[in-house]
Order: structure tokens, then sequence, then C-alpha cells
């Protein structure tokens, strides 16, 4: 077993179909990671609060795959790699329903503003 597979729990589902930390404090998200050892959904870097990262560093968990639809890297934070052929529990993505950036009724007007250009 190498030290990433250590770090992948195929077995455990995702958190939900939203950043925890900003479905908590009614914040949004740009798109949405979701760590590999314990299933915690987060932000990603390109969001405001960049959430998938601080549980990175607040836990050590240190792969994270995307959590969008049609997605399918992984990326490990160690080495900054990306890389395929992680397989984890369904759901492996948000609803395709859901917006992106989102959630909708959440998404400031001004919110290319608010991350400081364009994307």
């Amino acid at each position: 077993m190498t030290d990433q597979d250590e770090m992948i729990h195929p077995e455990v589902a995702p958190s939900g179909n939203g950043c925890v930390e900003c479905d908590a404090t009614g914040s949004w998200w740009v798109h949405l990671r979701r760590c590999a050892a314990c299933g915690h959904v987060g932000c990603c870097d390109d969001s405001l609060n960049t959430h998938a990262t601080r549980h990175w560093e607040d836990t050590g968990h240190a792969v994270i795959q995307s959590f969008e639809p049609g997605e399918t890297w992984a990326w490990d934070y160690r080495d900054s790699t990306t890389f395929e052929g992680v397989e984890l529990a369904a759901p492996t993505s948000h609803p395709t329903t859901q917006t992106v950036p989102g959630p909708a009724e959440r998404l400031p007007g001004d919110w290319l503003e608010l991350l400081g250009g364009s994307r």
C-alpha cells in the first residue's frame, strides 16, 4: 500500500451536496472538492473561503477529488499532483441541477468582483 492509498477510503460517502462550511454559514462556492479520506465536501481554491484546502490543513487528509459532474480527477496536496483512478462511493458529484457557482439563491450579483476579476 502506498502512502497515497492510505489517504483514500472509497467506502466513505460524501458529506452532502455542497460545501459543509459554506452551507453552515450561508455562503457560496465556485466548485466543490471531496476529501477521499473522510468524504468532507469543501469549496475549491477559486472560492472565497477555500474550505477544501483548509480541511487538508486542519486534518492532514491530502487527497481530494473533484465533486463536479463529469470530472474524475484527483489532487494530492502534498506534492501538488493531479491523477486519475480514484473510485469513491456514490454519489461522485453534486446534482447536475445544482448551479455552478452556487447555490444560485445565495450567489451575490457581484460574485465575479468579489473573486477579484473574471473567471
